[in-house]
């Protein structure tokens, strides 16, 4: 018969025993946040919701994850809806720090007439509702197109044939029509040459900044007032020309121009280090131009292969690619940058593309493959703080 004491487990040294727990979250620090969307359940696209209503913010809990970014519809806003929307995620002891906002064509495009007008008063009525429930950060897109149509999925042979997200300017369009081709004629075009889109319409360089200078000076006072921060994501393929529109959050210039217009917080940028890359920036360099002025309101932290700047690139795993993503998360904890990091654009997993619906972009992944990203930015930012 063993003895009890041989049981007990052996005394560790003194120094061993006061070894410092890793450093924590706090209202000072970067918080590593997911997507309502990255649970691997169902509840988007079309989808019903799950049957348990705290089944997604249980998954996301037990990531460690006490912080969510999602999109959400329904302009305008009111403190009812969001207190409604956000109310499974607070039971669970999660905070929704940043929602997306979408909108109208009339905005983006700058249209005449009353309607702009009062599509921008919705959004001014939505910030306000936004800063009411303490939602501090609305992020939104100004894309007069975005190039989806260039994205296709590519296999990692040396990740076990996992998938990457590829993006191609000369990409030629297969067909038949999905999300990322819309029109059957254009099968065989190059994504270069495709013509705009009836409800678009092509427009340059000057009429976006005319019309986003036009939103910005509406509604930054009131998300001031509100104390709610805006955050514009850049164009996500960064393409020199997307269905004959130039655009102007597709170059770092743009970037900076862009809080030039209205000199706040409140008007700030959704600090994407993969797109950083895209476009043959350093993302420590634009990191640290942007975070120095407290303009990054909200951050997606992931990797890629440039094969040429803005025209071919590969979004691969959050620890492979030509980002040093120790230096990028480095940089904002050196700034005392506070807001979410979101380690975004999972890649596509066997285990779960056969357990439920794979979201996003093609070669994207879903709740196994975020947890991986969780896990790789937290330990950046942990030795980033240590």
């Amino acid at each position: 018969m063993v003895g009890a004491s041989a049981l007990a487990p052996a005394a560790l040294p003194l120094e061993a025993a006061q070894i410092p727990a890793p450093p924590k979250e706090s209202s000072g620090t970067p918080k590593i946040a997911v997507s309502t969307g990255d649970t691997g359940l169902p509840g988007g696209r079309g989808t019903p919701p799950p049957a348990d209503p705290t089944a997604g913010p249980r998954r996301v809990k037990q990531l460690g994850v006490n912080h969510v970014l999602g999109g959400f519809g329904g302009v305008p806003w009111t403190e009812e809806s969001l207190t409604k929307m956000m109310a499974p995620w607070k039971a669970e002891g999660i905070s929704v720090d940043n929602l997306m906002i979408n909108l109208s064509n009339d905005i983006i495009y700058g249209k005449t007439g009353n309607k702009r007008d009062e599509d921008i008063e919705k959004i001014k009525a939505s910030v306000i509702a936004a800063g009411k429930v303490g939602l501090p950060v609305v992020e939104y897109n100004f894309y007069a197109h975005r190039a989806m149509e260039g994205y296709f999925e590519e296999i990692d042979t040396e990740r076990g044939n996992s998938s990457w997200t590829g993006f191609d300017y000369e990409r030629e369009q297969t067909g038949p029509p999905t999300q990322y081709q819309t029109h059957p004629e254009e099968k065989g075009m190059k994504f270069k040459d495709l013509p705009p889109l009836p409800d678009e319409g092509a427009h340059n360089l000057d009429e976006m900044w005319t019309n986003i200078t036009y939103f910005l000076k509406a509604v930054i006072p009131t998300a001031e007032k509100a104390n709610v921060r805006l955050a514009l994501h850049p164009n996500d393929p960064p393409a020199p020309v997307s269905r004959g529109s130039q655009q102007i959050m597709g170059t770092v210039e743009g970037w900076k121009k862009l809080i030039s217009i209205v000199n706040s917080s409140s008007n700030g940028i959704t600090f994407d280090c993969g797109v950083t890359r895209e476009m043959g920036q350093d993302p420590v360099e634009v990191c640290r131009y942007f975070a120095s002025r407290d303009r990054i309101n909200h951050v997606h932290y992931r990797n890629v292969i440039v094969i040429k700047p803005y025209e071919r690139y590969r979004e691969v795993w959050i620890d492979e690619g030509l980002n040093n993503m120790f230096a990028v998360m480095k940089e904002l904890v050196k700034n005392k940058y506070s807001h979410l990091i979101y380690p975004e654009h999972p890649r596509r997993l066997d285990y779960d593309a056969v357990r439920g619906p794979i979201g996003g972009y093609p070669g994207g992944g879903s709740y196994t493959a975020i947890a991986y990203n969780v896990g790789y930015a937290r330990a950046m930012m942990q030795a980033a703080m240590g």
